[in-house]
């Protein structure tokens, strides 16, 4: 009864997050600090799950992983969110006024409606992003260093070099006209199931669920360092939906996470990782370009 318990950490921490949204006074929702108070805590509540519920001792959150992670979730909060609004979001909405696009009768539709159209869409376009950083050699130097992690935890989810960190979160989002608070809802959702789906919380969601979201299971194996080649399916950084529609989608999972020799590398190493000689490259990057 417990372990049920458990599994249902994720669709129930959803659930909250979209009550709140919900309901919070139109104040809140206009608040810039809101969203980002929101998906703070969601990442606080499951790193303090970790300590509760550990799934794997070797994923244990040591000093110096927790720096680094609070480090990138700074660094993604403060300076990719900033550059993905001003040199992507508000371009497009000033592009969306001047071609005249409009969806009116997408704020007409039900919250509920709304919030998995928006999770729909953005993960469409995560999706074959993602899977073009493991297709395609130059996007694939930018992703590596997400690989090179050597354990999953909650924040896990904002590692990698900033260049992928800036691409993966593209979208057109901003072309869709829907209410502020089913738009945050939908961003907040899906960052509690990528939290989850990166976290060391011993939490095996329901069938249903797993159906639709990406859960442990499916990026565990994702991050495998025992099979190159079972490192080429689940893509969904959220919704494992896609990977079911696409052909990608691969059962199993996988303790044992890592790239190539399963170094850990640092934040210079990883920031500096595509940019390195041909030469150095081990055989395995260069056999996927």
């Amino acid at each position: 009864m417990k372990q049920r318990l458990i599994n249902l950490l994720p669709p129930v921490t959803i659930a909250a997050v979209l009550a709140f949204w919900a309901f919070a006074p139109e104040s809140w929702v206009a608040a810039p600090w809101t969203i980002i108070v929101v998906g703070l805590a969601v990442l606080a509540f499951v790193q303090l799950l970790e300590l509760v519920f550990e799934r794997h001792e070797s994923w244990r959150i040591t000093g110096k992983e927790l720096a680094t992670d609070v480090f990138y979730v700074a660094f993604g909060y403060g300076v990719i969110g900033t550059l993905s609004e001003l040199l992507v979001n508000e371009p497009m909405m000033e592009l969306k006024q001047s071609l005249g696009i409009a969806t009116p009768w997408l704020a007409e539709l039900p919250f509920l409606v709304q919030v998995g159209i928006v999770m729909l869409v953005f993960e469409f376009g995560q999706y074959w992003m993602h899977r073009a950083m493991h297709n395609w050699h130059p996007l694939w130097l930018t992703h590596a260093p997400h690989h090179h992690i050597t354990q999953l935890n909650a924040m896990k989810g904002f590692i990698g070099n900033p260049i992928e960190l800036f691409l993966i979160g593209l979208s057109v989002i901003a072309l869709l006209d829907v209410d502020l608070n089913a738009l945050f809802a939908a961003f907040s959702s899906l960052g509690v199931i990528a939290t989850y789906a990166h976290a060391n919380v011993r939490a095996d969601p329901p069938i249903w669920f797993g159906f639709v979201f990406t859960t442990i299971r499916n990026h565990s194996l994702h991050h495998t360092a025992l099979s190159y080649e079972d490192t080429r399916c689940n893509y969904g950084n959220s919704v494992i939906l896609w990977d079911r529609v696409f052909g990608t989608y691969r059962e199993g999972e996988s303790e044992v996470v890592g790239q190539d020799d399963r170094k850990r590398l640092s934040i210079r190493e990883q920031w500096l990782f595509p940019f390195r000689p041909p030469v150095t490259q081990p055989a395995e990057e260069a056999a996927q370009s």
